[in-house]
């Protein structure tokens, strides 16, 4: 791997883990939903005209098709939808924890159901992973943590977990932008169909909430999804995969220093616990 696709997948890591501290700050002024519908109505636009002028096209095979509408409900409209919501009541970091811990799942699931092969590290790691999750839940629900909020990440994990099992190398065969901006739209109309009978539009503008809610628009929205497929084109899906260790690191970073959210000792090892996990999943993959 070459210094360019390291500092990709640093960039990448750091964006995405950032997109909790920005939600967290966009749903403390305005109804969770309609701001995640407004959000992928904005990304799907810009990221169809874009894709129209790089010459894609919306002539998707069945299969692309497939993994347009499974990604669009399963990761935007629930994955994302459900973490917004939850973020009313739980703080970032913990979001970001849960949200990190998707790599675990998808291994998890694979190996149990689909009959993957895990080598011994994979297995190890599946374990250290399973234990930091726990031993950081154990302390937050000692802490009085929001159960309600906590069901929805893990809900919303478990759905993002289902959708990457189910449409593997489905993107495959170009178009990739295009498929990108499609899902948003899905999840956009999703989104806007729940919120209209479930919330009140009402949303207090601020300097800080406008900047929050255009940066996780284009940056987490649009750009570390074009950093990623890039990464995945230069060093392929698994290595690029392993930068996803990076996220509890960042995730539970971003939020402290822009939020002032407090990290205990326990919530330190947990994550670094959860980090070194996901690393020896995806090292197992690699190595394979």
């Amino acid at each position: 791997m070459d210094i360019k696709a390291i500092f990709m997948g640093l960039a990448f890591a750091m964006m995405w883990s950032s997109a909790f501290t920005s939600a967290r700050i966009i749903v403390a002024d305005a109804p969770p939903l309609y701001s995640l519908s407004l959000r992928f109505l904005i990304s799907g636009l810009l990221g169809i005209l874009i894709a129209k002028a790089l010459g894609q096209t919306w002539s998707l095979s069945r299969a692309q098709w497939r993994a347009t509408w499974i990604f669009g409900i399963c990761q935007n409209a629930l994955y994302l939808g459900l973490n917004f919501v939850a973020m009313q009541w739980i703080e970032a970091s913990l979001a970001a924890i849960i949200a990190s811990t998707m790599p675990l799942m998808v291994a998890l699931v694979g190996w149990a159901i689909f009959k993957d092969r895990v080598s011994a590290v994979g297995i190890f790691g599946l374990v250290a992973g399973i234990a930091g999750v726990v031993l950081i839940m154990g302390s937050r629900i000692n802490g009085g943590v929001d159960l309600l909020g906590v069901g929805f990440c893990l809900t919303g994990a478990m759905a993002l977990t289902f959708a990457t099992l189910s449409v593997k190398g489905a993107a495959s065969g170009g178009n990739v932008l295009m498929i990108v901006g499609l899902q948003m739209l899905v999840g956009a109309a999703c989104l806007f169909a729940l919120a209209v009978p479930l919330e009140t539009w009402d949303v207090t503008l601020s300097p800080t909430w406008i900047a929050a809610f255009v940066y996780t628009t284009l940056v987490p929205g649009l750009m570390a999804t074009w950093v990623w497929f890039m990464l995945v084109g230069r060093v392929g899906a698994v290595k690029a995969s392993t930068f996803h260790f990076l996220n509890p690191v960042f995730g539970v970073a971003i939020a402290a220093a822009l939020l002032g959210e407090s990290i205990n000792v326990v919530d330190f090892i947990g994550v670094l616990i959860i980090a070194g996990g996901i690393l020896a999943v995806q090292l197992s993959k690699q190595k394979a």
